[in-house]
């Protein structure tokens, strides 16, 4: 039996045994029309005495004083009804067993009990309205006027809650369903249309306006973001959809409109029990790990408990980094952080022979444009290249299920080194196909927050007060959020069946003019002040960037952000070209380098102007071995 644990719930306690006495005896009066005879008065008096304390050890048997009746809710109603239903029971059970000469009417025995409830739900439900009212009433909300943007579920609950706010006083709601409108939301008017904002916001003296539409398409709270900057209002907003139903974060932790909010894309519907299935229970290796693409997709491969995640990257820190951040999210995660060069052949054997994975992705790359193009030519093509050809093998070798190869959208085309070595990679993969281990490529566009993308330089410069430096007005880019990125590689992973190119549904391109001037008003910055400033292309630079050449056309598949690249047939005879040259003691300079990737690569377009040195006769394509090095069986342990 619980006992009451403080005086506030012996005062409650003492409120329930006098709320069950009086429901006894007002029973008693109605049902003699408030002139109950004599011997029934006695009666009442008599099994009075037994009822209270009954009802009384019920009241403590069922908990109902662990509550407090300021936040009374449905939970409170339902242990009330339980608790008098069970009196109900329990009374007339007794009494019988007591031999009582006294006479109850069935009426006093039917309707007791939702007097009862009446009584001591009433005064509760009376206490907390009585509470609420004196604390949180409209002359004690005196905090800054604000308006919510999205009538919806996660509207009402932050009503609800900012109803308690001294800080901040919700003046309206608006949202685009017509039949919400002149509508009360937790007592809060729905005003009309989101178009109707900057009206709403002088009649009110608004400067904050809040978007909370979690779940609605991204097109709605860009334009709600818009309409805020475009009349100097400080636009916030609730977290997002993932974040809300994986219970990282809470509806009521207002934050900043944030450039993902404005150029992020609408939530990824994941096959969450096929990827459990694929990846639960299984070694999963993945390379360049410490990099911002491979360390997210290290936290969402851990979300599917793998048996082992093995970390490979060239980065002490990078590794360490992400070690120390999937220990403090997945403390039972067994991690294998491995320090390591995916062109050192030995050691790559060595890891895949050791750690036996099911599954290998691929993230290892430099992906620099420009610095990719002059001096590190020769590095990216090996590192991009000749490392995707080593890390293949050995996974062929080792007997892997799947090797996911993550590509890029500069390899569609290429104009850059960067993008011609990433080219290189693809065709690597498919010249491997057929094996046991099945190679599925994905190519997708830009990633919001990845290393070395444009959105931290602009950062930078507006912090500095500008210019920010765009290389002209007219260069498009596609743009993609990190999470959205890796869960898409992940579904892609788990489709694809092997040889096939699985393209990402990118959405529209961005021009990079606009993506820096949304970042100068999101960062409360003048837009007058701040000055953009046309730099002209960089080295392997393109306008703008493809998904696909000419020649290949998609297929759908059944993910609506994922479509199968009909990709040109590749020549893979240059495989062996390639691992050839890439394994010479001599280090190849730019220009020969561009000469090379020219003959491999038709479609690929050098800068003009920039230096293609002729092939050496004894060192042009078909001369040299044209078969791939011969796998290598894995070690006897």
């Amino acid at each position: 039996m619980t006992r009451p644990p403080n005086w506030r719930a012996w005062l409650a306690f003492a409120h329930d045994v006098t709320a069950a006495a009086a429901a006894w005896m007002a029973m008693f009066w109605l049902r003699f029309n408030l002139d109950v005879p004599e011997p029934f008065l006695i009666d009442m008096a008599q099994t009075l005495a037994w009822v209270v304390p009954l009802q009384g050890a019920i009241f403590l048997a069922l908990g109902l004083y662990r509550g407090l009746w300021r936040f009374a809710s449905t939970v409170d109603l339902q242990r009330i009804v339980f608790a008098a239903g069970l009196g109900a029971l329990v009374v007339p059970v007794v009494l019988v067993m007591l031999q009582l000469q006294a006479v109850v009417p069935r009426s006093v025995l039917i309707f007791y009990p939702l007097v009862l409830i009446f009584l001591m739900a009433g005064n509760r439900f009376a206490y907390r309205i009585w509470k609420e009212h004196r604390l949180y009433s409209p002359f004690a909300a005196l905090g800054e006027p604000v308006l919510i943007v999205g009538a919806g579920e996660a509207g009402a609950r932050l009503s609800k809650e900012f109803a308690r706010s001294r800080q901040w006083r919700i003046v309206g709601v608006l949202d685009d369903d017509v039949r919400k409108h002149g509508r009360l939301l937790r007592n809060v008017d729905v005003l009309g249309p989101i178009s109707d904002l900057p009206r709403w916001a002088v009649k009110f003296g608004v400067r904050k306006v809040i978007i909370a539409l979690p779940s609605a398409a991204h097109g709605v709270r860009r334009r709600a973001a818009e309409i805020c900057a475009a009349n100097s209002l400080e636009a916030l907003t609730v977290p997002s959809y993932e974040d809300l139903i994986s219970g990282r974060l809470a509806l009521t932790m207002i934050r900043n409109v944030e450039l993902d909010d404005l150029l992020g894309r609408d939530p990824v519907v994941l096959d969450s029990p096929g990827l459990a299935e694929w990846l639960g229970n299984r070694v999963v290796l993945v390379t360049g790990a410490g990099g911002s693409i491979g360390a997210e997709l290290c936290r969402q491969i851990a979300r599917f408990r793998p048996a082992r995640l093995v970390l490979f990257d060239i980065s002490e820190a990078a590794l360490y980094e992400i070690q120390m951040s999937l220990a403090d999210q997945f403390p039972q995660l067994p991690v294998s952080p491995i320090v390591g060069d995916v062109k050192h052949a030995a050691l790559v054997e060595d890891v895949l022979d050791r750690e036996r994975p099911s599954l290998v992705f691929h993230a290892a790359a430099y992906k620099h444009v420009p610095m990719m193009e002059d001096i590190n030519a020769w590095q990216a093509v090996r590192n991009n290249a000749y490392g995707t050809w080593l890390l293949a093998r050995a996974a062929v070798a080792a007997k892997v299920e799947k090797f996911v190869l993550v590509s890029t959208d500069k390899a569609v085309n290429p104009t850059s080194v960067m993008g011609a070595s990433k080219r290189l990679a693809e065709i690597v993969c498919q010249s491997l196909q057929g094996s046991a281990t099945q190679f599925v490529l994905v190519r997708f566009g830009n990633v919001f927050g990845s290393a070395g993308s444009v959105i931290p330089r602009f950062q930078e410069q507006i912090a500095r007060g500008g210019p920010i430096t765009v290389t002209h007005p007219e260069i498009t880019r596609y743009f993609m959020s990190l999470l959205e990125a890796t869960q898409l590689l992940l579904q892609a992973g788990l489709q694809g069946r092997g040889g096939e190119i699985l393209v990402l549904e990118m959405g529209e391109p961005v021009r990079i003019v606009d993506l820096a001037r949304d970042m100068i008003r999101l960062s409360g910055a003048d837009p007058d002040k701040i000055a953009v400033v046309f730099t002209g292309l960089r080295p392997g630079e393109k306008l703008f960037e493809e998904l696909l050449t000419p020649e290949e056309a998609t297929l759908p598949t059944p993910h609506p952000k994922l479509r199968i690249a009909r990709a040109r047939a590749a020549n893979l005879d240059l495989v062996g070209q390639m691992i050839a040259w890439c394994e010479r003691d001599r280090v190849a300079d730019d220009a020969e380098i561009r000469a090379r990737l020219k003959s491999w690569i038709p479609e690929y377009a050098p800068p003009a102007g920039a230096p293609v040195k002729p092939i050496p006769i004894e060192a042009r394509p078909g001369e040299e071995a044209k078969a791939p090095l011969p796998l290598r069986a894995p070690r006897k342990r």
